[in-house]
């Protein structure tokens, strides 16, 4: 069984169909980032797995247990099974296109945060895990900085760092570089280059980025109108794609 499995789910929005049938596997230990265009349901995606968006049809698994399935009724938002939910996401780590860390906080309490109030470890061993994570990203000596005071590239290795304290199973990253200048993504691409070495890390990376794609991915997958319409191995993929939305789609991004 993958560490992540969707098995005929569906999810809409009103009359928009998000996800249509969709199957999708990640092995654990995988790196997969997923390409498409605006609206492709590749961001749903993710927020599925984190338990922040329910299907409305089919079955998703996390490491091996149910998260979703909406024909037996399984639902982890549902108030008896708040416990569930709080269970399934300390296996996930997830980071966003924008940082959102808290701005009265510094780098090093933003990390330690979670561990304290999620783990409930107690406050000196989770600003010593914080201090740890924030030397792991680069950033040790930022540690008492306020994100006001960090760049971007900066605040995002805080929100990874930040992601990473629960010692999660699979990270997540939507669009994690998108929102900074072209200056700034290659500190951010080397933390997830570095995490990517890590063997028992899965990695789910949705970007429009080719270049983020190419350096973390083992799998590229392409989505449109809610399925995957090609996959393969990241260099057969850019190398050789075989579909011809998938060809439209890389020409188009590679000459914006």
């Amino acid at each position: 069984m993958g560490m992540v499995e969707f098995r005929t789910v569906s999810k809409y929005f009103g009359n928009m169909v998000v996800l249509r049938d969709f199957d999708f596997t990640v092995e654990e230990g995988e790196k997969v980032a997923i390409l498409g265009r605006s609206g492709s349901g590749k961001s749903t995606l993710l927020r599925i797995v984190m338990a922040l968006e329910t299907i409305d049809r089919g079955r998703v698994s996390l490491d091996g247990e149910t998260l979703w399935d909406a024909d037996a009724g399984v639902d982890p938002g549902r108030g008896g099974e708040r416990g569930r939910i709080r269970h399934m996401r300390s296996k996930v780590g997830m980071v966003f296109q924008q940082f959102n860390l808290f701005p009265h906080m510094t780098a090093v309490e933003n990390v330690a945060a979670a561990p304290r109030h999620v783990l409930g470890i107690d406050a000196g061993a989770a600003l010593a895990l914080a201090q740890e994570l924030l030397a792991r990203v680069g950033l040790a000596d930022r540690a008492r900085h306020y994100p006001s005071a960090l760049s971007g590239g900066q605040q995002q290795r805080v929100a990874i760092a930040r992601a990473l304290a629960l010692e999660p199973k699979i990270m997540l990253f939507d669009e994690a570089t998108s929102a900074l200048d072209p200056e700034l993504v290659s500190e951010v691409l080397d933390v997830m280059r570095a995490l990517a070495h890590e063997r028992s890390l899965t990695m789910l990376v949705v970007t429009h980025q080719l270049g983020v794609a190419r350096a973390i991915a083992d799998r590229v997958c392409f989505m449109d109108e809610g399925r995957i319409i090609e996959e393969g191995p990241t260099e057969e993929f850019f190398g050789a794609p075989k579909n011809e939305r998938t060809r439209a789609f890389l020409s188009a991004v590679q000459v914006a």
